[in-house]
């Protein structure tokens, strides 16, 4: 782990990555805070909101800390550089508020009971802000970005895109709704806001996570479409991995199709968890129209899949013709290997046409005789003695 940390460190942006390092860390010894500790807070152990959040942050800055490297141009790089500082910044802000609140036996997010209280309100709701700010100023430069690969490029922009869909759940949370924010179990504090929805804060909920069991809870939808900056990329990742081995993942618009088809997906899952969540209904029990809504999604899900891959072919443009195609190992560029230098040479497949099954090297329609495969095509008699074509003539 302390060699692929130190990998990392190398080709990542130093300081997002440092951070997040930083937060896998402060994560372990959470979790041994957390076994040791019997403190709750609303019904839940103490430690185990900073748990959750030093994970997840530490996921999300080491997914930005790698993006940043793969930005090109001098003025996108130094609007990633900056909003990567400024990402860190505002995580390492939530973290020291979140952590500081547990150490005190206190909520830290929407509880305004002291003034104390009230003022880590305000600084988590600001460091929300600029975590949302920082993303979507990364959303636009990816998707400017045009030295990836189509289907990368579609998991890292895609993958930004519906990770602000996730953050901006949020703003349900805070907004005033006779359903969102009903109050706290406990009568001595004072919340604005909420997690829940038709029920109180700090009820019965699932184990660690805490979502609520009995009434509806917006911190799913939030967490889910949160990570889409992870599982995209990590799928165009995998699919590109996959390719040499599965034939109909070879051609690179198939790869970014679905990923484009995983990242709606993705969205309608998101929008489907904040759905059931603002109806009041817990995760594990939906009713009827939920479970038809995640059915259709399932469904057109994988139709999507079946249109994307029908017919691709790694070298017919997805028609099917009667020769056999292989791929070979070619160099890029006019120049032997040994002397190619910068970024247009390079070792890459092609595809390779051999002869079409069931036929033989033969004579042509014009007297053509076919040679090896790849190799020059001469007429009947080339090569003989000028007499001795006479003569057979």
């Amino acid at each position: 782990m302390v060699n692929s940390i130190i990998r990392l460190l190398r080709v990542g942006h130093r300081p997002t990555v440092a951070t997040a390092a930083i937060l896998l860390v402060t994560a372990a010894a959470l979790t041994v805070a957390l076994t040791l500790d019997p403190g709750q807070v609303l019904g839940q152990p103490r430690w185990a909101k900073p748990l959750k959040f030093a994970i997840s942050f530490a996921l999300y800055l080491g997914t930005i800390g790698l993006l940043v490297p793969l930005v090109r141009g001098r003025r996108a790089q130094r609007v990633t550089r900056w909003a990567a500082i400024a990402l860190t910044a505002a995580v390492v802000v939530e973290m020291c508020g979140i952590t500081g609140q547990a150490a005190r036996g206190r909520l830290s997010h929407f509880n305004v009971s002291t003034p104390v209280d009230r003022v880590v309100y305000a600084a988590l709701g600001a460091g929300s802000v600029v975590i949302w700010t920082a993303t979507a100023a990364l959303a636009v430069v990816l998707l400017r970005q045009r030295t990836l690969t189509t289907s990368l490029s579609r998991g890292l922009s895609l993958g930004v895109l519906v990770s602000l869909l996730g953050i901006s759940a949020a703003f349900f949370m805070v907004v005033p709704s006779a359903a969102v924010g009903t109050g706290a179990a406990d009568p001595g504090m004072r919340l604005v806001g909420g997690h829940a929805v038709g029920v109180p804060d700090g009820g019965p909920g699932l184990p660690l996570l805490g979502w609520s069991t009995t009434g509806g809870d917006l911190r799913i939808g939030h967490f889910w479409g949160l990570h889409a900056l992870q599982a995209l990329p990590l799928l165009a990742f995998a699919l590109r991995a996959l390719s040499a081995r599965v034939v109909f993942l070879r051609p690179e618009r198939v790869r970014a199709r679905l990923v484009a088809l995983a990242a709606a997906a993705w969205t309608a899952v998101t929008v489907l968890l904040v759905w059931q969540a603002l109806r009041g209904q817990p995760l594990l029990k939906p009713d009827e129209v939920t479970l038809l809504a995640g059915a259709g999604i399932v469904v057109l899900t994988i139709a999507g899949a079946w249109i994307a891959v029908r017919g691709s072919h790694p070298a017919t443009g997805g028609k099917r013709t009667g020769a056999r195609w292989t791929f070979r190992l070619a160099w890029r560029g006019g120049q032997s290997p040994a002397r190619r230098r910068g970024p247009a040479g390079g070792l890459r497949l092609e595809p390779a046409r051999t002869q079409a099954p069931g036929r033989r090297p033969g004579r042509g329609r014009a007297g053509v005789r076919r040679g090896p495969v790849g190799g020059p095509r001469r007429a009947a008699g080339a090569g003989q003695p000028a007499a001795a074509r006479r003569g057979a003539s």
